[in-house]
């Protein structure tokens, strides 16, 4: 109870609101070459040295603490971050991150990682703490937009790991041969085989309404179907739900190629099976096209490698095929095990089904907490909000990041009370 009473101490006496200003000013806007920025910037640096001098007097042994906590922290933020602590009796050790409507959104930051994002990122990365970036993009694009974010040293640092393609591969610079580790490479080989088939007719057999008007992906192993159009918009929705309808009896054809029986309908066959995922099936439905097909009533073979691919449909973004043996938690795994974190405690931030599997994942082995933007899908929502409700606004990351960062400041207070 002692470090809530402080707590209310702080933010009933301090000006908490002009100190962040002054420290927010002084961490995103540093001395510039102009007389008059630099003048200003040491005003603010000093005038920040100084009311956080005042906390320091006023809570004697812990003062320098709080003063970080007042200086960087909303008075929720410092609260979430104590119960949060007060709940696991730890700091998160890990940050696994999606990138697209996770730390940028297209609708409110111009599709970039805000500034303060950025830096606070930075700021973990500097007390040691690894960081994930899981996502479906291809490395290459990855890799890009995180050197223009964050720097070369710091993705090149040996203490970030690029989980890319949902899965297909992790990439963790500065580890010898466990750099690069192309999970696709272990499945199996008639797997793969649909994947090669997949990518060599989707294009080329494809009709006009899909093959003149998306693209694939650069991918190393996913199938993925983007459109020519700006992203999200009425177009962009009209293209995917085709190539999602296309793609779906394709996959089925290219599975029927391999095995060794008769299969009547395998385009049926396979449009049943994945419109068990509701979204699916009401694009499928709409485009005229039967689910009816009984699975069952398919060979063995044929449902035996079905049941180890999944289709992945977002709305006006991408429709594609992907392996249900490589996710982004095995990539994830695979990540820490490079990284050598023997006993993680994650932050896992995310908006799709896919990041779900993570986050379930390190719910079940007691190995993190989730945050989720509030426009993610309904079960990622569920899951966040039945856990610790860090559901924060669109573009706005920064705010879990904040709390995650005060659980390891009450942490430091914890260490200091003893």
């Amino acid at each position: 109870m002692e470090q809530y009473d402080q707590l209310y101490r702080l933010y009933k006496s301090v000006d908490t609101t002009t100190l962040r200003g002054y420290q927010e000013f002084v961490d995103l806007f540093p001395p510039l070459s102009s007389t008059v920025a630099l003048e200003q910037w040491e005003t603010a640096s000093d005038r920040l040295d100084a009311l956080k001098a005042d906390i320091t007097d006023e809570f004697p042994g812990t003062g320098e603490t709080y003063a970080e906590i007042a200086a960087r922290l909303t008075r929720d933020e410092a609260f979430t971050a104590l119960d949060l602590y007060s709940k696991y009796d730890r700091s998160v050790n890990v940050l696994v991150l999606d990138v697209d409507e996770t730390l940028r959104s297209a609708g409110d930051t111009d599709n970039e990682i805000p500034r303060d994002t950025l830096y606070l990122l930075t700021q973990f990365h500097e007390a040691g703490i690894p960081i994930v970036v899981c996502t479906g993009q291809t490395l290459e694009n990855v890799k890009g937009f995180m050197i223009q974010g964050l720097g070369n040293d710091l993705v090149s640092s040996g203490q970030m790991s690029i989980v890319y393609e949902s899965g297909n591969g992790v990439f963790t610079p500065k580890h010898g041969e466990d750099t690069k580790r192309l999970l696709y490479e272990r499945l199996d080989g008639a797997v793969v085989d649909v994947f090669e088939t997949v990518r060599r007719r989707v294009l080329s057999e494809a009709p006009d309404a899909v093959g003149k008007r998306c693209h694939l992906q650069g991918n190393e192993f996913n199938v993925t179907l983007k459109p020519n159009a700006e992203v999200g918009s009425d177009n962009a929705v009209e293209i995917i739900d085709e190539s999602l309808c296309y793609l779906c009896g394709l996959v089925g054809d290219a599975i029927a190629a391999q095995v060794d029986a008769e299969v009547d309908d395998p385009a049926g066959y396979a449009r049943a099976y994945f419109s068990r995922d509701p979204e699916i099936l009401d694009v499928l439905e709409a485009g005229g096209l039967p689910t009816h097909a009984d699975i069952e009533d398919a060979p063995e073979a044929f449902r035996d490698i079905l049941e180890r691919v999944d289709l992945g449909y977002y709305e006006g973004d991408a429709a594609e095929l992907v392996s249900l043996e490589l996710d982004k938690s095995a990539g994830v795994e695979e990540a820490f095990d490079v990284l050598g974190i023997d006993d993680p405690f994650a932050l896992v931030m995310g908006d799709s089904k896919s990041d779900l599997r993570v986050m379930r994942w390190v719910d079940e082995n007691d190995a993190g907490i989730a945050a989720a933007p509030a426009h993610s899908s309904p079960d990622v929502l569920d899951h966040v909000s039945s856990r610790d409700d860090l559901v924060y606004e669109a573009g706005d990351a920064s705010t879990v990041l904040r709390t995650i960062y005060g659980i390891s400041l009450v942490e430091q207070l914890d260490e200091q009370g003893e």
